[in-house]
């Protein structure tokens, strides 16, 4: 006599009401816009890394360019950078704490540690302008080669190599042991003396000047630092050469232009994402002080700028690896 088997019918988890992954609508769509955005910051620092690839030797050093610490005189290669980045990750710490403390609905606990939060974006913020008004006004100044020429440089190991200069290559000014000067410096001669950064001279007289000193050389910014002897130095700077104060999206004191594009588009595109942070921050302290998600019984809303904040934390760790570190 044959048996009938009865099956159980399967929970209907797809048939709604059901929530198979347990996160709110709002909180899983704040996952799907980040994914989508982790994938435009990741296209733009491929394409700057391919960038630098393919300019390795003339690349700038960003030990070279970011030395400049605010009331400290001296270099201090990348230190203001190293201390932007621990706010921006001391301020996801306290992120952490406002979330933790809301799922325990505590109000005054999540006042403090979100206005916290608030801070450490507004001084990222303010430090982030501070960097680009120094390197748009620049530092010591160069100047532009404009006459495709093949060169002798000497290495930083005395070898001399044969170097091809095409349009728009940047060279830096220095003494014969090597110290870098300022235009200032060159059109004075006062070498021993600070440099007076923001100045500007005319082409004419920073060429004039260089030529006029026999102590003179250029040298190309990058890994090797390769500089070009007096003699042939002068023979560089023909009518179309420019004196180059500062960095901006035509021309860049430290090197490549494109170092410059990317730095902007990048660093600038990154801090629109951290002004927006700051302003959703702010909205959610202000909800939270006026007792809103209190009255919701959920503090979900924290989490949920939260997650968008730690995103942005983690994002720049990475723009800071690819521009500072690598």
């Amino acid at each position: 006599m044959a048996s009938t088997v009865e099956m159980e019918q399967p929970e209907k988890v797809w048939g709604g009401g059901n929530k198979p992954f347990a996160i709110s609508y709002g909180k899983i769509m704040m996952w799907f816009f980040i994914i989508s955005d982790a994938l435009s910051f990741s296209g733009f620092l491929t394409a700057y890394g391919f960038m630098r690839y393919a300019n390795e030797l003339s690349w700038p050093v960003a030990e070279d360019v970011f030395t400049h610490f605010p009331f400290l005189t001296g270099d201090h290669p990348l230190l203001y950078v190293a201390l932007m980045t621990f706010i921006l990750i001391m301020s996801s710490v306290t992120m952490v704490l406002a979330v933790h403390h809301g799922h325990q609905n505590n109000k005054n606990k999540v006042i403090l540690w979100m206005a916290l939060t608030v801070v450490g974006g507004l001084i990222f913020l303010g430090s982030q302008a501070w960097e680009w008004s120094h390197f748009i006004s620049g530092d010591k100044g160069a100047v532009e080669i404009n006459l495709p020429s093949t060169v002798s440089a000497r290495a930083t190991n005395g070898e001399m190599k044969d170097i091809r200069l095409g349009k728009n290559v940047i060279m830096h000014i220095v003494t014969s042991d090597g110290e870098k000067l300022s235009l200032s410096q060159v059109v004075d001669g006062e070498f021993g003396h600070e440099s007076n950064h923001g100045l500007e001279f005319s082409s004419a007289e920073v060429i004039s000047a260089f030529k006029h000193n026999g102590e003179l050389e250029l040298m190309m910014p990058g890994k090797e630092k390769l500089v070009v002897p007096h003699a042939a130095a002068a023979n560089l700077l023909d009518s179309k050469a420019l004196a180059v104060q500062g960095a901006n999206m035509v021309h860049n004191e430290y090197g490549k232009k494109q170092f410059a594009n990317f730095f902007f588009f990048i660093t600038g595109f990154h801090g629109f994402h951290v002004f927006s942070g700051v302003v959703l921050n702010f909205i959610v302290f202000y909800n939270v002080f006026l007792g809103t998600y209190e009255k919701r019984k959920s503090y979900e809303m924290v989490e949920k700028v939260g997650l968008y904040w730690h995103f942005v934390d983690l994002v720049w760790v990475f723009v800071f690896t690819f521009f500072y570190l690598v």
